[in-house]
């Protein structure tokens, strides 16, 4: 059994989308396919380690000035080559396919050239986060094409959550899909029992976009520093906000007591986490968010670090729902109301006791390993489906 991954990221970058291709990955090698990953060179600098027993083929791509494979001239620098890459390579049983839809719809030729079926790892609407950016309709118009083309012909969508789901169907996305939810990777993110330190520390970690909208959190730190003077809060990320939010804590005058740091490995990232006051997230309040989940929520809960998260979508749901005194507050998109969760968080730190058994609590209920347990079975029924020898 052949298994062949196409994603324009893959470790060592740091994402969301690079642990949870690993584990998927992993899972199919020890179910004892042959398993195939198409990526890209990663920044300069990273150190390669890629999983024992998988094929990883990277190739050149063009990256911003973050050095992150983002825009369209930087997806097609990997879109175009791919579609010689898996035109020219040994037949595989199943091709597996991260967006952007340009990707997607690379995919999907390719597999009606070689008969090969294709599920994707549907994590968001991406037409519709394009709508933040511009209003062109040149550019929506045809990026909303692509993406539902590309989708439809997906013999399996692993979509995010139900609400995605719903509303691919509302705009004519009808191939098969399953919720598989988010998790976070137990290996890396733990909590070893260390006690959160003093000053009050507040941690935002992953990209911060227009929506994301995490410059809320430097409007709120004007009002914390009033009553706690030494608190700090650390981005760790990228995102095309970085200097507008830079320049606001300057005008703010409060500078001093927010740092930018660039993404960081997940074995460094929780420890931090660890002993934070809490970590912070955020989407900003626009119809494309609200099925939009905030996946840096189970890194911080796996890490044994409450969460403040404030915005729009399921996290809501899923904090509530939660049913655990320490997983952290949801709140409304308003600086006061992030402020006054903020200061509360300091005021009730939690102990090491308490983060230790939040951290227990959240790998036995959010897990990568689970879901990718998930994802290939429902593979491997979609590889016997296409050969005829399941139903």
């Amino acid at each position: 059994m052949k298994i062949t991954i196409a994603s324009r990221i893959f470790g060592p970058e740091i994402s969301a989308a690079s642990a949870i291709l690993r584990t998927w990955a992993e899972e199919f090698r020890d179910r004892g396919a042959e398993v195939t990953i198409l990526t890209t060179n990663p920044p300069k600098g990273m150190k390669i380690d890629d999983p024992p027993g998988i094929e990883v083929h990277r190739a050149r791509v063009k990256r911003d000035k973050q050095h992150y494979v983002r825009g369209y001239l930087s997806y097609l620098s990997y879109d175009l080559p791919l579609f010689f890459r898996l035109l020219f390579s040994r037949k595989a049983d199943l091709y597996v396919v991260e967006p952007p839809p340009t990707t997607v719809a690379v995919v999907r030729v390719v597999a009606w050239l070689r008969r090969t079926p294709y599920v994707v790892r549907a994590a968001d609407y991406w037409t519709e986060a394009a709508e933040l950016v511009t209003q062109n309709r040149f550019v929506i118009g045809p990026l909303r094409r692509i993406e539902t083309w590309g989708l439809n012909g997906a013999k399996m969508l692993f979509a995010a959550h139900q609400p995605l789901i719903d509303r691919f169907r509302k705009v004519g996305i009808k191939a098969p899909a399953l919720p598989i939810g988010f998790g976070a990777d137990t290996k890396d993110f733990h909590y070893k029992g260390q006690s959160p330190v003093k000053p009050p520390l507040f941690v935002y970690a992953g990209t911060y976009s227009e929506w994301h909208g995490a410059e809320i959190f430097v409007d709120a730190m004007s009002i914390v520093l009033a009553e706690h003077p030494e608190t700090r809060l650390l981005y760790y990320g990228n995102g095309e906000e970085r200097e507008r939010m830079r320049s606001r804590a300057a005008d703010l005058g409060i500078q001093g007591s927010i740092e930018f740091h660039g993404p960081i490995p997940p074995a460094e990232l929780s420890p931090i986490l660890s002993i934070a006051t809490a970590s912070v997230a955020s989407l900003a309040p626009v119809p494309a968010n609200e099925y939009a989940l905030a996946t840096k929520v189970y890194s911080s809960l796996a890490a044994g670090c409450p969460v403040i998260f404030t915005g729009v979508g399921p996290t809501i749901e899923f904090l509530h729902a939660s049913n655990h005194p320490n997983a952290g507050v949801a709140i409304e998109y308003d600086v006061a109301q992030v402020a006054e969760a903020m200061n509360a968080a300091i005021a009730n730190p939690l102990s090491a006791k308490e983060r230790a058994a939040l951290a227990k609590w959240s790998a036995t209920q959010f897990s990568l390993s689970a879901i990718a347990k998930l994802v290939v079975d429902e593979s491997l029924l979609t590889i016997r489906r296409h050969t005829g020898n399941g139903k």
